[in-house]
């Protein structure tokens, strides 16, 4: 299936909070919507599971118009929404039904991701005596109790220690292996990055950046380089690279291990080397800078663009 979201606007009163607002993503692929807070990612969910109307665009699947009601959807909301009271089991198994699941495959689901989630002897006990990854763990299960073909996960990590994560992780994975759609948004970059082949930064409203998350580290790692030294400290060697080599690079910024360094127009990197090799450096790193996401987030959407 391919999902695709065109020019969708969306105003409350004369306040228009979504301008146009594109992005797709396939079966099998998981796709990273991203933003600062209030930037409209949650808004644009919602119209995608049809809690809002749209004012203008279109959803489409494999392109047609998408109709929520014929798909399964899963989604797990960054505020969670249980049943506190209410024993895990019992409310598990009334998502599913309400989902339309046959009551013994519902209670069958139930026991599956409880146990895939490694939370089944909390099957009978109340949702508020959980501890925090516990609870949130529960909150996945019931996500995915009707074995949803889009499953959309609102900061998925959030209260998971590291051994709870890696199990998040497996999961995320099983799910993008298995065919299904998946949408996570999250402001922990290292999990996007696991994930997600696309992304679509969403900034006030807009998508200031799209497409293959490969593609725009490569765009963003263009022409910069990476270098440290043994003989020098960061500081030093940001001033000696500024005092000998100004003609060829400019350090772009001090990193905790490394400088980042903007080659000049016509230079190559073979020429910095070789600059580098007659200097007094001694080289402990060298080589093409590679932006992490959250580098490329922050260029995106930091403090000049908020």
């Amino acid at each position: 299936m391919l999902l695709e979201v065109k020019g969708i606007e969306k105003s409350f009163g004369e306040t228009e909070v979504l301008h146009g607002i594109s992005f797709s993503v396939e079966s099998g692929t998981a796709l990273g919507l991203l933003g600062r807070n209030g930037a409209g990612k949650t808004t644009t969910i919602r119209i995608l599971m049809d809690v809002f109307r749209a004012n203008a665009g279109e959803i489409l699947i494999d392109g047609k118009p998408f109709v929520s009601k014929d798909y399964s959807i899963g989604y797990l909301p960054e505020e969670r929404g249980l049943y506190p009271k209410k024993k895990v089991s019992d409310q598990m198994a009334y998502l599913a039904r309400l989902r339309g699941v046959p009551k013994n495959q519902a209670m069958a689901n139930v026991d599956r991701w409880l146990e895939r989630l490694e939370i089944t002897e909390y099957k009978n006990q109340k949702l508020e005596t959980l501890s925090k990854g516990n609870q949130q763990k529960v909150q996945l299960a019931s996500t995915l109790v009707a074995d949803p073909e889009i499953v959309i996960l609102d900061e998925p990590f959030s209260g998971l220690d590291p051994v709870n994560s890696q199990i998040l992780k497996d999961v995320v994975n099983e799910l993008i292996q298995d065919g299904r759609i998946v949408i996570f948004s999250s402001h922990q970059m290292s999990y996007v990055e696991e994930f997600c082949d696309n992304i679509a930064v969403i900034n006030h409203g807009e998508v200031v950046l799209s497409g293959r998350l490969k593609e725009k580290k490569k765009e963003f790692g263009q022409n910069r380089l990476v270098l440290s030294a043994e003989n020098y400290s960061l500081p030093e060697l940001k001033n000696l690279l500024d005092e000998q080599m100004g003609d060829v690079v400019k350090v772009d910024r001090v990193k905790k291990d490394y400088l980042i360094m903007e080659m000049n127009k016509y230079v190559t990197k073979e020429r910095v080397l070789g600059r580098i090799l007659n200097s007094t450096i001694k080289i402990e790193q060298f080589g093409i800078y590679e932006p992490s996401l959250n580098d490329i987030f922050v260029a995106k959407v930091g403090d000049d663009n908020a």
